[in-house]
């Protein structure tokens, strides 16, 4: 019989990914068993923080043979993002896609020559990668 505590604490990665993007509309509406699997039913609001819970799934296992997920993205691929103050185009990529270096894509997609010069308020839009 499966261990819901367990199986929490393994996917523990991806109910956390989940709720550090819940400013942005990321919800987790039910983590419970089915079966011998976690359920982990939420929304996210684009591709891009979905693309992020994906990687959380592949972190805690590669084949998530125990884990059936209903995981909705309410939006669309790309994903806006206003600038907050202390932020950077690395930090912001870093945060979305999980490397820093996609720092150039931003800037590209939005059309920044120096990727120095981002000021706060600045509304972005973040593609999916």
């Amino acid at each position: 019989m499966a261990d819901l505590d367990q199986l929490k604490s393994k996917y523990a990665g991806v109910i956390s990914t989940l709720q550090e993007f819940s400013n942005l509309g990321a919800t987790v509406d039910q983590v419970d068993l089915d079966g011998e699997k976690l359920h982990i039913k939420g929304k996210v609001p684009s591709k891009v923080v979905l693309n992020r819970v994906w990687d959380a799934i592949k972190q805690a296992d590669p084949t998530y043979s125990d884990l059936h997920h209903e995981i909705v993205n309410t939006g669309g691929d790309d994903q806006p993002y206003t600038v907050q103050s202390g932020d950077n185009l690395s930090k912001i990529a870093k945060h979305f896609y999980g490397n820093a270096n996609k720092y150039t894509e931003i800037a590209k997609t939005n059309n920044i020559a120096n990727p120095d010069l981002i000021k706060v308020g600045q509304q972005l839009n973040l593609p999916a990668l």
